[in-house]
């Protein structure tokens, strides 16, 4: 738990949201607001409007421990443009696609709405939101800089936005944006948003390449902003855009060989990242979800996680001190395939709205569970006995 004097000290969250969610307000109505604390997150989320107060915006402690105190803005994602782009409307463009130019309007209206008095600004987002705040981290950061705003830390949370530019499961042609191949979406969406990259991630690939920048494991390495990634191994959004779909039919083999391979190359892309989350769960999203706090890696929580990452950077700027012992910010699952992990969240069966046990989810899918114990050196009624304790 947190002391008291030291949960005081914590998140100031200002996020504005559409009219009718209590306590929260559309930012060009919100007046000047005396912040809690002395750190402001902003939140990208896909969705026009998120559920009132869950997960990582409630306000109740048994669901936010830390930061459910805070203020909050949440910027609504109207642009369609993974928050890159800076094309306006014209006789040749029909629709402008503005997000970068969105992100930077925000932080100029919140210096005069109490930024200007923060330590810490904290860009959080969800699916696009998630690759948003890579893309623009470092750029709101640089803008405070010649803004005069030097004292202000600026880090990011990127929730499900850790995308591969992997091969498809079965190659479809690019007619939308489910069947179109991630690289592909990517460079054609760039052109038409005329998206914007970091300078730094762009200097690392040819004219015409800042496609590249929008896919985590390449643009982090060029990041100079402190950001934590949460990311489920198995990503439904990824899942649906390799062509995989785990509903209906059982899969073939070499549909679960290509899930499992997937979980093993979105893990080794995690390696190097400082602070990062990444259950074995099939899923999309989770900080703003209620069941955020459940989810368990290694037996830490997110929000426990976010937590010791948050002190671990305090620390490291007061003092220079390494990630605090007891304390774990690297936390990434080791088993092998989607819901091996306990604490992950109910799968329903898409058809019948019927929840499913993590046996019933392998069996829907066509699991093989002597090959399957094979394959993990288990006696088959271990593995089972495995499966039963993750009901």
């Amino acid at each position: 738990g947190i002391a008291g004097n030291e949960r005081s000290s914590l998140r100031s969250l200002l996020m504005p949201q559409p009219p009718g969610y209590p306590n929260l307000q559309v930012l060009h109505e919100a007046p000047t607001i005396p912040l809690k604390s002395q750190t402001v997150i902003c939140m990208f989320l896909v969705s026009l409007c998120p559920s009132a107060g869950t997960g990582i915006l409630s306000s109740q402690p048994e669901e936010n421990p830390h930061w459910w105190n805070a203020n909050m803005v949440f910027i609504p994602y109207c642009s369609s443009d993974v928050w890159s782009g800076a094309s306006s409307k014209s006789e040749k463009n029909e629709y402008a696609f503005m997000g970068a130019l969105i992100i930077q309007e925000v932080i100029k209206e919140l210096v005069g709405r109490g930024l200007s008095t923060a330590k810490v600004l904290l860009l959080a987002g969800s699916s696009a939101g998630g690759t948003g705040v890579l893309l623009n981290v470092d750029r709101v950061a640089e803008q405070l800089e010649e803004m005069g705003y030097q004292g202000i830390q600026v880090r990011g949370l990127a929730d499900s936005g850790w995308f591969l530019d992997n091969k498809q499961y079965r190659r479809t042609d690019c007619i939308d944006t489910i069947t179109c191949a991630p690289t592909e979406a990517i460079r054609r969406g760039i052109r038409y948003w005329n998206g914007i990259v970091p300078e730094r991630c762009k200097l690392q690939f040819k004219e015409g390449e800042e496609w590249n920048c929008f896919f985590g494991y390449k643009i982090y390495p060029t990041l100079r902003c402190p950001v934590f990634v949460v990311q489920w191994l198995f990503d439904e959004a990824q899942l649906t855009v390799d062509n995989v779909h785990l509903t209906g039919q059982p899969v073939q083999e070499g549909q679960w060989l290509y899930i499992q391979n997937l979980g093993r190359e979105l893990r080794n892309t995690l390696k190097d990242v400082t602070a990062s989350f990444a259950p074995a769960c099939l899923s999309h999203e989770i900080i703003t979800r209620n069941h955020w706090t459940d989810i368990q890696v290694k037996g830490t929580s997110l929000p426990r996680a976010l937590h010791c990452w948050d002190r671990s950077l305090h620390e490291s700027n007061k003092n220079g001190k390494a990630p605090l012992k007891g304390c774990p910010i690297h936390l990434i699952d080791s088993c092998p395939w989607p819901h091996c992990n306990p604490s992950c969240p109910t799968i329903r069966d898409q058809f019948t709205g019927q929840e499913m046990n993590v046996i019933q989810f392998l069996m829907h899918m066509g699991f093989d569970v002597q090959k399957m114990a094979q394959q993990q050196g288990l006696e088959p009624s271990k593995l089972l006995g495995m499966l039963s304790s993750s009901n």
